[in-house]
C-alpha cells in the first residue's frame, strides 16, 4: 500500500453533521484518537437545512411540558411503532443537550424572562422547540464545529467512504474510500466506527435532500452485514415548495405554522379541518376560532394545520387529488394575512431572504405553493438504544442513518436533538468499545485492492451506460411507484425497474480524468442508492397495512398485527431479504402514559 494513504484512529466517524460532531466530540473528550470524515465541506452537512428548533421538555414557556408528555408525543407520532427505550431516553435528555449547546456558545433566541424560547410545531403538545429564528441547525453546526475543532480533532473534507473494513471475525477494522478532489484512494484503520452519514432523499425526484442525501451509511452497514429496520417509513414532508421551478423541493420550515401559518386549498378553504384523525380528534380543534386561540392558550385544542406531519402530508395530497389544488399541483401556504411583514422577517428571516432571492416570492405578501417533498428517512441501522451499537461488532450509528427513534413518522425538530442525544451516545459506546481493544485490528490487503479495482471499474472501456441517466431514471420510478401513497403493483414495478437498473449499472462508463470528476462520484454514489431503493421497497412490500409514513391504496387501514412488528432488512448472497421481528415490551409505567389525557 506505498502509494494507497492510510491512517490510524482509535474511533472514525463517517460524517459530520449534528450526530457525527457531537459523537467526535465526545470520543475525543475521553481521550480517543479521533478522526472525522465529511463527504462535503466541514461546516456544509445537512443538518443546516433543518430550520424549526430542536425539540427538548424544558418547559421555559409551558411549565406543564415535561419528558413523559414529550416522550408520549413521541410515540403517539410514530404510531407506537418507536423503539420506546430511545424516545425516551431521547425525551429524558434532550433538555440537558440544549442547555450543553448553549454552554458552548449557543445562541438560542429569548423569552421576554431571558430563557431559552420555545415554539410550537406539530404533533408537540406544548411550545417546545430550542431555536434560532429559523437557523437553528446551522447554529447547531456552527457550535458543535468550533468545539469539535478546538479539541484538534482530525477532519477530512471532501472524502467519500465507499465501503467498510472487516476482520476475519466480522467485527470493524476501518474504511476505504478516496479524496474528491484527487480521486485518490484512502484508507482508514480503527477500533470502532460511526456511521453518522444521514438520509437518502436522493432516490426520489423530488426531494430537501442536498447531494449528499444518497444513503451511503444505509447501504454501507447493509453491505457489513448489519440490520436496518423500519426502511418503508419515508418522511414526504408536508411543506416543499413546489413552485416556482427555481426552489421545486425547497423546504418551507414547519416553524410558518408553528408562527400561524394556515394551509388552503384553490377555494381558499382551510381543508384540515376535514381530516383530523380520530386519534388526535379529542386534542385537535375542529372549529377556525378555536384553533386561532390555540397560539395563545394551550387550554384550547391545538389547531390541525400542527398535526403531525404524516396527516398533514396526505391530507394535501388528497386535496390535490381531488381537484382543489393550487395551480401548480400543492396547495397554498398563507402567512402573510397573519402577521405583520416586521414578525414574519424576524421570527423567518431565512425563509424570507430564501424565497425571495431565489424565487421573487414575498412572503410577507403572498402564499406559498407547497406540496409534499421527500425529507426524512424514519427508518436506519438497528442500533441499541443505550450505546448506538449495531448488530456488527465495533459498528455504531446516530442520527438519520440509525433506525428506531422515530417509529413510522417522525415529529418536527425531534430530528435535532436526536442527534446530540444520541450522538453523544454513540461517542461513548464506540470509545468504551475501542478501550477494550489493544491493538488496531488487522485488515485484508487483497479485500482493499479488489474494492479499489471496482471503484475504478467505470473508467475502463468497457462502459457505456451514463449514470446520470440511470439516477434520472430510479428517481422517477420511485416518485411514481414507492411515493406518498404505494399499492403492491406499483412497487413490484419499482423492483422490476432498480433490477434492470441494476443491471445497466454494471455497465456503467465515466469520461476524463479522477481528479474530481463528478460523473465517477455519481457512480460510486449510484450503487448505494440502488441498495437502499430496494431495500425501501422490498420492505414496504412487506408491511399491508398503512400506518405513518407509509400509506397504501391496497391496504388502507392500520393493523394490529403489524403494530406489533419491525421490518427488518439484511443484505446476503441472494441481495436484499426481509423478515419481520416483534417490537420490544414497553414496561407497564410508561404504558400507562398512554391511558392519561
Amino acid at each position: 500500500m506505498a502509494d494507497i494513504e492510510v491512517l490510524e484512529f482509535d474511533v472514525l466517524i463517517i460524517g459530520a453533521g449534528g450526530a457525527g460532531l457531537r459523537a467526535a466530540v465526545e470520543a475525543s473528550s475521553r481521550g480517543m484518537k479521533t478522526g472525522l470524515v465529511c463527504k462535503s465541506l466541514l461546516g456544509k452537512a445537512h443538518t443546516v437545512m433543518a430550520e424549526g428548533g430542536m425539540a427538548a421538555a424544558m418547559g421555559n414557556v409551558w411549565s406543564e411540558d415535561n419528558w413523559k408528555v414529550h416522550f408520549r408525543d413521541t410515540m403517539r407520532g410514530g404510531k407506537m411503532l418507536n423503539n420506546w427505550r430511545m424516545a425516551q431516553l431521547h425525551a429524558q435528555e434532550s433538555p440537558e443537550r440544549v442547555h450543553e449547546l448553549e454552554e458552548w456558545g449557543a445562541l438560542f433566541d429569548r423569552t421576554k424572562d431571558g430563557l431559552i424560547s420555545q415554539r410550537d410545531f406539530g404533533g408537540h403538545r406544548y411550545a417546545r422547540l430550542a431555536h434560532v429564528g429559523d437557523r437553528t441547525g446551522l447554529e447547531m453546526i456552527r457550535t458543535l464545529q468550533q468545539h469539535a475543532v478546538h479539541q484538534g480533532i482530525d477532519v477530512f473534507q471532501e472524502c467519500t467512504i465507499n465501503r467498510l473494513l472487516q476482520s476475519e471475525d466480522g467485527s470493524m477494522s476501518g474504511a476505504v474510500g478516496y479524496w474528491r478532489e484527487s480521486g485518490k484512494s484512502i484508507v482508514f484503520r480503527s477500533k470502532a466506527v460511526v456511521l453518522a452519514t444521514g438520509g437518502l432523499g436522493k432516490i426520489w425526484s423530488i426531494t430537501s435532500n442536498s447531494w449528499e442525501g444518497t444513503g451511503d451509511g444505509h447501504a454501507l452497514a447493509l453491505y457489513a452485514g448489519a440490520e436496518a429496520i423500519d426502511m418503508e417509513f419515508v418522511q414526504f414532508h408536508p411543506t416543499g415548495m413546489v413552485w416556482p421551478p427555481s426552489v421545486k423541493g425547497i423546504l418551507v420550515t414547519e416553524g410558518v405554522r408553528g408562527d400561524g401559518g394556515t394551509l388552503r386549498n384553490s377555494s381558499a378553504n382551510r381543508f384540515m379541518f376535514n381530516y383530523i384523525p380520530s386519534m388526535f380528534a379529542s386534542e385537535t380543534a375542529d372549529t377556525e376560532a378555536e384553533a386561532d386561540r390555540w397560539y395563545g392558550d394551550k387550554t384550547v385544542r391545538r389547531t390541525p394545520d400542527l398535526l403531525p406531519r404524516d396527516e398533514v402530508a396526505r391530507a394535501i395530497n388528497a386535496e390535490v387529488k381531488a381537484g382543489r389544488g393550487s395551480p401548480h399541483g400543492g396547495v397554498f401556504l398563507d402567512i402573510a394575512s397573519r402577521r405583520d411583514s416586521e414578525y414574519i422577517q424576524r421570527r423567518l428571516p431565512s425563509m424570507y431572504h430564501q424565497f425571495m432571492q431565489l424565487a421573487g416570492v414575498d412572503i410577507t405578501k403572498e402564499s406559498m405553493e407547497v406540496g409534499p417533498t421527500a425529507h426524512y428517512a424514519m427508518g436506519g441501522v438497528r442500533v441499541d438504544p443505550e450505546t448506538a451499537a449495531t448488530t456488527v461488532p465495533g459498528l455504531f450509528a446516530a442520527g438519520e442513518v440509525a433506525g428506531g427513534m422515530h417509529g413510522s413518522n417522525r415529529l418536527g425538530g425531534n430530528s435535532l436533538s436526536d442527534l446530540v442525544v444520541f450522538g453523544r451516545r454513540a461517542g461513548i459506546g464506540s470509545s468504551e468499545y475501542a478501550q477494550k481493544i489493544e491493538q488496531l485490528p488487522g485488515i485484508d490487503q487483497s479485500e482493499i485492492d479488489t474494492r479499489i479495482a471496482e471503484m475504478h471499474k467505470p473508467f475502463s472501456d468497457e462502459g457505456s451506460e451514463n449514470p446520470y441517466s440511470i439516477h434520472r431514471e430510479l428517481q422517477e420510478t420511485m416518485q411514481k411507484n414507492v411515493g406518498i401513497i404505494r399499492t403492491e403493483t406499483e412497487m413490484k414495478t419499482a423492483l422490476e425497474d432498480i433490477q434492470s437498473l441494476r443491471g445497466r449499472y454494471n455497465s456503467v462508463g465515466i469520461e476524463g480524468n479522477i481528479q474530481y470528476n463528478p460523473g465517477w462520484h455519481m457512480a460510486l454514489d449510484l450503487e448505494h442508492m440502488l441498495t437502499v431503493a430496494e431495500a425501501v421497497t422490498r420492505a414496504a412490500l412487506e408491511r399491508k397495512e398503512s400506518r405513518g409514513g407509509h400509506t397504501r391504496d391496497d391496504f388502507p387501514e392500520t393493523s394490529a398485527e403489524f403494530g406489533k412488528v419491525n421490518v427488518v432488512v439484511k443484505l446476503n448472497e441472494s441481495g436484499v431479504q426481509v423478515s419481520q421481528d416483534q417490537l420490544p415490551a414497553m414496561p407497564e409505567e410508561l404504558q400507562m402514559l398512554f391511558e392519561e389525557n
